[in-house]
């Protein structure tokens, strides 16, 4: 294995992503886990899964033991160039067409203020033909 103090671009560390030859990036520091693949706890597809970006996060969200961080020692090989990492963009979202909700709702009170006293006056009548008793 290489020794420390190595530095790697993301796209050298992203090249070793299979089983046979795994590394991962976890704050700054590159780890070779390909012997550690049959070990780990959570299954080498969690592993692998990792590879090929920053997986700090990953790593962190798990709520690794300390001996766990204890062991990542004998697996690094060296650390990352940051200025390989791309930078995270700001999501910002599309622009939307201005909406103006207060005058929709206007719009459909108006209507219900006059259909429903129509629907009203139109079940009165119904009622009022359906129930009539013809006397004849």
């Amino acid at each position: 294995m290489a020794g420390g103090n190595k530095v790697y671009t993301l796209a050298e560390v992203s090249a070793h992503s299979d089983r046979k030859d795994c590394w991962l990036l976890i704050d700054g520091k590159v780890y070779d886990v390909t012997k550690f693949l049959e070990d780990h706890p959570g299954g080498d597809e969690v592993l692998l899964a990792a590879t090929g970006k920053d997986a700090s996060n990953d790593f962190e969200d798990v709520g690794h033991s300390s001996t766990a961080r204890a062991m990542m020692d004998e697996f690094y090989v060296g650390d990352i160039d940051s200025a390989s990492i791309p930078t995270k963009r700001v999501y910002t979202p599309p622009k939307q067409p201005y909406y103006n909700q207060d005058k929709t709702t206007d719009f459909i009170i108006k209507i219900l203020q006059f259909l429903v006293p129509l629907l009203i006056l139109g079940l009165a009548f119904g009622v009022r033909f359906y129930t009539k008793t013809s006397t004849a």
